[in-house]
Protein backbone atom coordinates (compact mmCIF):
# COMPACT_ATOMS: atom_id res chain seq x y z
CA UNK A 1 0.00 0.00 0.00
CA UNK A 2 1.06 3.35 -0.87
CA UNK A 3 2.26 5.83 1.54
CA UNK A 4 -0.37 8.73 1.77
CA UNK A 5 1.91 11.70 2.79
CA UNK A 6 5.46 11.49 0.70
CA UNK A 7 8.21 10.92 3.26
CA UNK A 8 10.12 14.29 3.23
CA UNK A 9 6.54 16.29 4.07
CA UNK A 10 6.97 15.11 7.79
CA UNK A 11 8.02 17.78 9.96
CA UNK A 12 11.22 16.48 11.45
CA UNK A 13 12.11 14.91 8.63
CA UNK A 14 11.36 17.84 6.23
CA UNK A 15 13.22 19.57 9.61
CA UNK A 16 16.21 17.05 9.17
CA UNK A 17 16.78 17.34 5.60
CA UNK A 18 16.64 21.46 5.79
CA UNK A 19 19.61 20.85 8.07
CA UNK A 20 21.62 18.62 6.08
CA UNK A 21 21.29 20.95 3.41
CA UNK A 22 22.40 23.82 4.95
CA UNK A 23 25.16 21.64 6.59
CA UNK A 24 26.50 20.08 3.07
CA UNK A 25 26.17 23.74 1.61
CA UNK A 26 28.63 25.01 4.67
CA UNK A 27 31.24 22.51 4.71
CA UNK A 28 31.24 22.55 0.77
CA UNK A 29 31.88 26.18 0.88
CA UNK A 30 34.47 25.78 3.71
CA UNK A 31 36.24 23.26 2.53
CA UNK A 32 35.70 22.66 -1.35
CA UNK A 33 35.38 26.14 -2.15
CA UNK A 34 36.53 28.48 0.22
CA UNK A 35 39.42 27.26 2.17
CA UNK A 36 41.81 26.19 -0.64
CA UNK A 37 41.41 29.47 -2.70
CA UNK A 38 41.58 31.56 0.51
CA UNK A 39 44.88 29.85 1.48
CA UNK A 40 46.09 30.05 -1.85
CA UNK A 41 45.44 33.39 -2.98
CA UNK A 42 45.10 35.25 0.16
CA UNK A 43 47.41 33.49 2.76
CA UNK A 44 50.13 32.78 -0.28
CA UNK A 45 50.39 29.18 0.83
CA UNK A 46 51.56 26.41 -2.24
CA UNK A 47 49.21 23.22 -2.89
CA UNK A 48 51.10 20.89 -0.49
CA UNK A 49 50.84 23.20 2.59
CA UNK A 50 47.00 23.49 1.76
CA UNK A 51 46.69 19.34 1.39
CA UNK A 52 48.40 19.42 4.69
CA UNK A 53 45.69 22.09 6.51
CA UNK A 54 42.52 20.32 4.60
CA UNK A 55 43.78 16.59 5.99
CA UNK A 56 44.13 18.43 10.01
CA UNK A 57 40.24 18.78 9.08
CA UNK A 58 39.84 15.12 7.49
CA UNK A 59 41.93 13.48 9.96
CA UNK A 60 40.11 14.86 12.76
CA UNK A 61 36.49 14.29 11.16
CA UNK A 62 37.57 10.27 10.70
CA UNK A 63 39.23 9.58 14.16
CA UNK A 64 36.18 11.36 15.86
CA UNK A 65 33.16 9.97 13.68
CA UNK A 66 33.17 6.45 15.81
CA UNK A 67 33.08 8.06 19.41
CA UNK A 68 30.73 10.60 18.46
CA UNK A 69 28.37 8.21 17.14
CA UNK A 70 28.52 6.85 20.47
CA UNK A 71 27.94 9.47 22.63
CA UNK A 72 24.79 10.61 20.04
CA UNK A 73 23.41 7.22 20.89
CA UNK A 74 24.28 7.81 24.42
CA UNK A 75 22.90 11.31 24.95
CA UNK A 76 20.46 11.67 21.80
CA UNK A 77 20.96 13.33 18.22
CA UNK A 78 20.02 16.58 18.63
CA UNK A 79 22.65 17.87 21.27
CA UNK A 80 25.14 16.93 18.98
CA UNK A 81 23.80 18.58 15.78
CA UNK A 82 22.93 21.76 17.61
CA UNK A 83 26.70 21.51 19.05
CA UNK A 84 28.97 20.49 15.95
CA UNK A 85 27.88 23.17 13.87
CA UNK A 86 28.24 25.75 16.70
CA UNK A 87 31.71 24.82 16.80
CA UNK A 88 32.11 25.33 13.02
CA UNK A 89 30.79 28.91 12.97
CA UNK A 90 33.66 30.16 15.15
CA UNK A 91 36.06 28.31 13.64
CA UNK A 92 34.90 29.89 10.35
CA UNK A 93 35.55 33.41 11.49
CA UNK A 94 38.69 32.41 13.91
CA UNK A 95 40.16 31.59 10.50
CA UNK A 96 40.47 35.19 9.59
CA UNK A 97 41.76 36.06 12.53
CA UNK A 98 44.94 34.17 12.16
CA UNK A 99 47.88 37.00 11.89
CA UNK A 100 49.65 36.74 7.79
CA UNK A 101 52.61 37.21 9.54
CA UNK A 102 53.47 34.07 11.94
CA UNK A 103 55.47 31.97 9.71
CA UNK A 104 54.85 28.87 10.89
CA UNK A 105 52.59 29.77 14.01
CA UNK A 106 50.26 30.96 11.25
CA UNK A 107 49.93 27.45 9.30
CA UNK A 108 49.76 25.64 12.97
CA UNK A 109 47.40 27.87 14.04
CA UNK A 110 45.31 27.89 10.73
CA UNK A 111 46.30 23.72 11.46
CA UNK A 112 44.26 24.02 14.91
CA UNK A 113 41.36 25.50 13.68
CA UNK A 114 41.05 23.04 10.65
CA UNK A 115 40.89 20.56 13.49
CA UNK A 116 38.32 21.85 15.26
CA UNK A 117 36.37 22.04 12.33
CA UNK A 118 36.83 18.00 12.42
CA UNK A 119 35.09 17.81 15.42
CA UNK A 120 32.13 19.95 14.35
CA UNK A 121 31.59 17.93 11.53
CA UNK A 122 32.11 14.50 13.38
CA UNK A 123 29.62 15.27 15.86
CA UNK A 124 26.83 16.72 12.89
CA UNK A 125 26.63 13.73 10.46
CA UNK A 126 26.67 10.41 12.36
CA UNK A 127 23.79 11.82 14.65
CA UNK A 128 22.09 12.96 11.16
CA UNK A 129 22.09 9.93 9.45
CA UNK A 130 20.90 7.81 12.61
CA UNK A 131 17.87 10.49 13.68
CA UNK A 132 16.92 9.64 9.94
CA UNK A 133 16.60 5.81 10.53
CA UNK A 134 14.90 6.71 13.93
CA UNK A 135 12.81 8.78 12.34
CA UNK A 136 11.61 6.65 9.45
CA UNK A 137 9.80 2.68 9.25
CA UNK A 138 12.74 0.06 7.97
CA UNK A 139 10.77 0.04 4.77
CA UNK A 140 11.23 3.69 4.06
CA UNK A 141 14.72 3.51 5.15
CA UNK A 142 16.51 3.37 1.69
CA UNK A 143 14.52 6.36 0.22
CA UNK A 144 15.18 8.84 3.51
CA UNK A 145 18.53 7.78 3.04
CA UNK A 146 18.10 8.93 -0.71
CA UNK A 147 16.91 12.17 0.19
CA UNK A 148 19.59 12.68 2.74
CA UNK A 149 21.57 12.07 -0.05
CA UNK A 150 20.18 14.67 -2.28
CA UNK A 151 20.51 17.46 0.26
CA UNK A 152 24.52 16.59 -0.45
CA UNK A 153 23.68 16.76 -4.00
CA UNK A 154 22.05 19.93 -3.85
CA UNK A 155 24.45 21.21 -1.30
CA UNK A 156 27.93 20.50 -3.20
CA UNK A 157 25.79 21.76 -6.69
CA UNK A 158 25.00 25.53 -4.24
CA UNK A 159 28.34 25.65 -2.66
CA UNK A 160 30.08 26.35 -5.60
CA UNK A 161 28.34 28.97 -7.33
CA UNK A 162 27.07 30.26 -4.49
CA UNK A 163 31.02 30.61 -3.02
CA UNK A 164 32.20 32.07 -6.08
CA UNK A 165 29.09 34.96 -6.22
CA UNK A 166 30.02 35.91 -2.57
CA UNK A 167 33.37 36.16 -3.54
CA UNK A 168 32.84 37.75 -6.72
CA UNK A 169 30.69 40.52 -5.68
CA UNK A 170 31.16 41.06 -1.57
CA UNK A 171 35.16 39.90 -2.26
CA UNK A 172 36.35 43.08 -3.53
CA UNK A 173 35.22 45.48 -0.32
CA UNK A 174 37.13 42.78 1.95
CA UNK A 175 40.28 42.94 0.22
CA UNK A 176 41.77 45.58 2.50
CA UNK A 177 40.70 43.89 5.65
CA UNK A 178 40.32 40.25 5.93
CA UNK A 179 41.04 39.18 2.04
CA UNK A 180 39.05 38.59 -1.00
CA UNK A 181 38.08 35.10 -0.21
CA UNK A 182 37.25 35.60 3.48
CA UNK A 183 33.76 36.72 1.69
CA UNK A 184 33.49 32.74 1.61
CA UNK A 185 34.11 32.49 5.15
CA UNK A 186 31.97 34.47 6.26
CA UNK A 187 29.26 32.54 4.24
CA UNK A 188 30.09 29.45 5.86
CA UNK A 189 29.18 30.86 9.92
CA UNK A 190 26.31 32.02 8.64
CA UNK A 191 25.00 28.71 7.05
CA UNK A 192 26.39 26.81 10.21
CA UNK A 193 24.21 29.57 12.49
CA UNK A 194 21.63 28.94 10.54
CA UNK A 195 22.00 24.80 11.09
CA UNK A 196 22.42 25.40 14.75
CA UNK A 197 18.93 27.46 15.08
CA UNK A 198 17.06 24.76 12.79
CA UNK A 199 17.92 22.19 14.93
CA UNK A 200 16.72 23.81 17.76
CA UNK A 201 13.57 24.41 16.42
CA UNK A 202 12.29 21.72 14.87
CA UNK A 203 14.35 18.48 15.93
CA UNK A 204 12.92 15.87 18.56
CA UNK A 205 13.94 16.53 22.30
CA UNK A 206 15.42 12.57 21.98
CA UNK A 207 14.24 12.01 25.20
CA UNK A 208 12.64 8.38 24.96
CA UNK A 209 15.66 7.32 22.95
CA UNK A 210 18.44 8.53 25.82
CA UNK A 211 16.37 6.67 28.34
CA UNK A 212 16.28 3.37 26.51
CA UNK A 213 20.48 3.70 26.09
CA UNK A 214 20.47 4.58 29.77
CA UNK A 215 18.87 1.63 30.59
CA UNK A 216 20.81 -0.24 28.10
CA UNK A 217 24.27 0.96 29.47
CA UNK A 218 23.02 0.00 32.95
CA UNK A 219 22.42 -3.61 31.78
CA UNK A 220 25.87 -3.71 29.99
CA UNK A 221 27.76 -2.37 32.97
CA UNK A 222 26.15 -5.01 35.37
CA UNK A 223 27.00 -7.65 32.55
CA UNK A 224 30.91 -6.10 32.95
CA UNK A 225 30.92 -4.70 29.33
CA UNK A 226 32.23 -1.87 28.23
CA UNK A 227 30.02 0.07 25.81
CA UNK A 228 32.10 2.64 24.54
CA UNK A 229 34.92 0.05 23.47
CA UNK A 230 32.40 -3.08 23.02
CA UNK A 231 30.42 -0.41 20.52
CA UNK A 232 33.30 0.83 17.86
CA UNK A 233 34.61 -3.57 17.84
CA UNK A 234 31.56 -4.44 17.39
CA UNK A 235 30.94 -2.08 14.39
CA UNK A 236 34.52 -3.42 12.88
CA UNK A 237 33.91 -6.90 13.00
CA UNK A 238 30.36 -6.35 12.12
CA UNK A 239 30.69 -4.36 8.92
CA UNK A 240 34.57 -5.02 7.94
CA UNK A 241 33.84 -5.16 4.27
CA UNK A 242 32.00 -1.56 4.10
CA UNK A 243 34.90 -0.26 6.01
CA UNK A 244 37.30 -1.45 3.21
CA UNK A 245 35.46 -0.36 0.43
CA UNK A 246 34.61 3.16 2.69
CA UNK A 247 38.07 3.97 2.57
CA UNK A 248 39.67 2.91 -0.79
CA UNK A 249 36.40 4.51 -2.30
CA UNK A 250 36.65 7.83 -0.57
CA UNK A 251 41.33 7.90 -0.86
CA UNK A 252 39.84 8.56 -4.34
CA UNK A 253 37.40 10.85 -3.57
CA UNK A 254 40.05 13.07 -1.68
CA UNK A 255 42.43 12.97 -4.70
CA UNK A 256 40.84 16.26 -6.49
CA UNK A 257 39.26 17.32 -2.74
CA UNK A 258 42.05 20.36 -2.30
CA UNK A 259 42.83 20.96 -5.95
CA UNK A 260 39.21 21.02 -7.82
CA UNK A 261 39.03 24.24 -7.60
CA UNK A 262 42.93 25.60 -8.64
CA UNK A 263 42.47 23.30 -11.70
CA UNK A 264 39.40 25.22 -12.77
CA UNK A 265 41.39 28.46 -12.73
CA UNK A 266 44.64 26.68 -14.00
CA UNK A 267 43.50 24.14 -16.33
CA UNK A 268 40.39 25.14 -17.89
CA UNK A 269 40.81 29.20 -17.14
CA UNK A 270 37.59 29.50 -14.93
CA UNK A 271 36.43 31.63 -12.50
CA UNK A 272 34.85 30.57 -8.68
CA UNK A 273 31.50 31.50 -10.01
CA UNK A 274 32.34 30.36 -13.98
CA UNK A 275 32.72 26.49 -12.52
CA UNK A 276 29.92 27.33 -10.25
CA UNK A 277 27.43 27.09 -12.88
CA UNK A 278 29.25 24.91 -15.22
CA UNK A 279 28.68 22.29 -12.04
CA UNK A 280 25.47 23.27 -11.52
CA UNK A 281 22.99 21.97 -13.73
CA UNK A 282 24.95 19.00 -13.39
CA UNK A 283 24.22 18.73 -9.93
CA UNK A 284 20.65 19.92 -9.64
CA UNK A 285 19.71 17.01 -12.51
CA UNK A 286 21.69 14.58 -10.15
CA UNK A 287 19.76 15.82 -7.45
CA UNK A 288 16.59 15.43 -9.46
CA UNK A 289 17.62 12.10 -10.10
CA UNK A 290 18.53 10.87 -6.68
CA UNK A 291 14.81 8.92 -5.88
CA UNK A 292 14.00 7.57 -8.52
CA UNK A 293 17.71 6.18 -8.62
CA UNK A 294 18.01 4.88 -4.96
CA UNK A 295 14.48 2.95 -5.62
CA UNK A 296 16.23 1.51 -9.02
CA UNK A 297 19.08 0.62 -6.42
CA UNK A 298 16.68 -1.36 -4.02
CA UNK A 299 14.79 -3.27 -6.37
CA UNK A 300 17.71 -4.66 -8.02
CA UNK A 301 19.26 -5.17 -4.32
CA UNK A 302 21.99 -3.41 -2.54
CA UNK A 303 25.06 -5.69 -2.90
CA UNK A 304 24.21 -5.43 -6.67
CA UNK A 305 23.37 -1.48 -6.29
CA UNK A 306 26.69 -0.94 -4.59
CA UNK A 307 28.63 -3.33 -7.45
CA UNK A 308 27.15 -1.18 -10.89
CA UNK A 309 27.58 2.10 -8.96
CA UNK A 310 31.20 1.78 -8.52
CA UNK A 311 31.59 0.57 -11.99
CA UNK A 312 29.80 3.92 -13.46
CA UNK A 313 31.74 5.80 -11.21
CA UNK A 314 35.44 4.49 -12.15
CA UNK A 315 34.07 4.76 -16.33
CA UNK A 316 33.49 8.35 -15.80
CA UNK A 317 36.50 9.09 -14.12
CA UNK A 318 38.44 7.22 -16.11
CA UNK A 319 37.18 9.13 -19.11
CA UNK A 320 37.89 12.28 -17.07
CA UNK A 321 41.51 11.00 -16.58
CA UNK A 322 42.28 10.61 -20.77
CA UNK A 323 42.93 14.89 -20.46
CA UNK A 324 45.98 13.64 -18.73
CA UNK A 325 46.94 12.38 -22.05
CA UNK A 326 45.30 13.93 -24.89
CA UNK A 327 44.47 17.51 -25.94
CA UNK A 328 40.86 16.86 -26.97
CA UNK A 329 39.81 15.99 -23.61
CA UNK A 330 41.03 18.91 -22.03
CA UNK A 331 37.75 20.82 -22.17
CA UNK A 332 34.85 21.62 -20.11
CA UNK A 333 32.59 19.64 -22.20
CA UNK A 334 34.42 15.98 -21.42
CA UNK A 335 34.69 17.28 -17.93
CA UNK A 336 31.08 17.56 -17.55
CA UNK A 337 30.61 14.22 -20.12
CA UNK A 338 32.46 12.45 -17.80
CA UNK A 339 30.94 13.95 -14.66
CA UNK A 340 27.46 11.95 -15.84
CA UNK A 341 28.44 7.97 -15.27
CA UNK A 342 30.51 9.56 -11.69
CA UNK A 343 26.93 10.92 -10.99
CA UNK A 344 24.40 7.99 -11.57
CA UNK A 345 26.77 5.55 -9.95
CA UNK A 346 26.93 7.91 -7.05
CA UNK A 347 23.24 8.12 -6.87
CA UNK A 348 22.70 4.50 -6.95
CA UNK A 349 25.75 3.23 -4.38
CA UNK A 350 25.58 5.23 -1.41
CA UNK A 351 21.85 5.16 -0.38
CA UNK A 352 22.36 1.29 -0.77
CA UNK A 353 25.34 1.55 1.13
CA UNK A 354 24.01 3.69 4.35
CA UNK A 355 20.66 1.71 4.08
CA UNK A 356 22.35 -1.48 4.49
CA UNK A 357 24.64 -0.20 7.72
CA UNK A 358 21.81 1.31 9.36
CA UNK A 359 20.11 -1.87 9.41
CA UNK A 360 22.21 -3.90 10.83
CA UNK A 361 21.70 -2.65 14.75
CA UNK A 362 19.20 -0.02 15.40
CA UNK A 363 20.71 0.07 18.90
CA UNK A 364 24.20 1.11 17.68
CA UNK A 365 22.95 2.67 14.57
CA UNK A 366 24.95 6.05 15.30
CA UNK A 367 27.94 4.21 16.34
CA UNK A 368 27.78 1.93 12.93
CA UNK A 369 27.41 4.66 10.80
CA UNK A 370 30.12 6.36 12.53
CA UNK A 371 32.68 3.70 12.03
CA UNK A 372 31.98 3.56 8.29
CA UNK A 373 32.26 7.58 8.23
CA UNK A 374 35.55 7.26 10.04
CA UNK A 375 37.55 4.52 7.85
CA UNK A 376 35.73 7.03 4.67
CA UNK A 377 37.37 10.24 6.51
CA UNK A 378 40.58 8.43 6.76
CA UNK A 379 40.21 7.39 2.91
CA UNK A 380 39.38 11.06 2.21
CA UNK A 381 42.37 12.44 4.30
CA UNK A 382 45.31 10.24 2.67
CA UNK A 383 43.99 10.97 -0.81
CA UNK A 384 43.49 14.51 -0.08
CA UNK A 385 47.28 14.82 0.92
CA UNK A 386 48.83 12.92 -1.86
CA UNK A 387 46.35 14.70 -4.47
CA UNK A 388 47.51 17.74 -3.57
CA UNK A 389 50.77 17.08 -3.69
CA UNK A 390 50.77 15.24 -7.28
CA UNK A 391 48.96 18.32 -8.60
CA UNK A 392 52.50 20.51 -7.21
CA UNK A 393 55.17 17.79 -8.05
CA UNK A 394 53.50 16.51 -11.21
CA UNK A 395 53.26 20.27 -13.24
CA UNK A 396 57.02 19.96 -13.49
CA UNK A 397 56.70 16.82 -15.79
CA UNK A 398 53.83 18.58 -17.62
CA UNK A 399 51.37 21.24 -16.31
CA UNK A 400 48.23 19.21 -18.02
CA UNK A 401 49.18 16.23 -16.31
CA UNK A 402 49.85 17.43 -13.34
CA UNK A 403 46.34 19.29 -13.12
CA UNK A 404 44.86 15.52 -14.31
CA UNK A 405 46.85 13.50 -12.07
CA UNK A 406 44.41 13.95 -8.86
CA UNK A 407 41.59 12.31 -11.36
CA UNK A 408 43.83 9.87 -12.36
CA UNK A 409 44.26 8.61 -8.67
CA UNK A 410 40.85 8.90 -8.19
CA UNK A 411 39.88 7.33 -11.19
CA UNK A 412 42.15 3.98 -9.60
CA UNK A 413 41.24 4.05 -6.29
CA UNK A 414 37.14 4.10 -7.27
CA UNK A 415 38.22 0.92 -9.94
CA UNK A 416 39.87 -1.04 -6.98
CA UNK A 417 37.05 -0.06 -4.81
CA UNK A 418 34.42 -2.14 -7.55
CA UNK A 419 37.11 -4.97 -7.60
CA UNK A 420 36.82 -5.41 -3.71
CA UNK A 421 32.76 -4.63 -3.73
CA UNK A 422 32.49 -7.51 -6.48
CA UNK A 423 35.16 -10.08 -4.38
CA UNK A 424 33.92 -9.13 -1.10
CA UNK A 425 29.82 -8.46 -1.64
CA UNK A 426 28.49 -11.48 -3.01
CA UNK A 427 24.44 -11.16 -3.67
CA UNK A 428 22.04 -13.55 -2.68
Amino acid sequence: MARETPLWKSRQVFGLLLIALLAEIGYAVLNISAMPIYLREDRKFNEGVIGLIVVCFLLSEASLKAPMGQLADRYGRRRLIIIGPGITFFTALLTMVVPHNWGYAETIGLMILRILDGVGAAMLWPAAFALMGDLVEDKDRQESMSLLNTCYLLGVALALPVSGAAIDIVGPYLVDFTGKRSASLFLAAALFAAVAVTALRTLPSGKEHREAQAAAKAEAEAQGHSEDIKGLLTALKTIPQYLLMAFVTFCGIGFPMVIIQFFAKDELSMSASEFGLLALPCALGMAALSVPMSRYGKKIGDIKAVHLGLALCAFGLAFISLGAFFDIFRTRLALAVGAIPVGLGFLIAIPAWYASVSMIDPQRRAANIGAVMMAQGFGAMVGALIGAKSYEVFQRISPSFGHYSPFLGCAACVAVAWALSVRILKAS
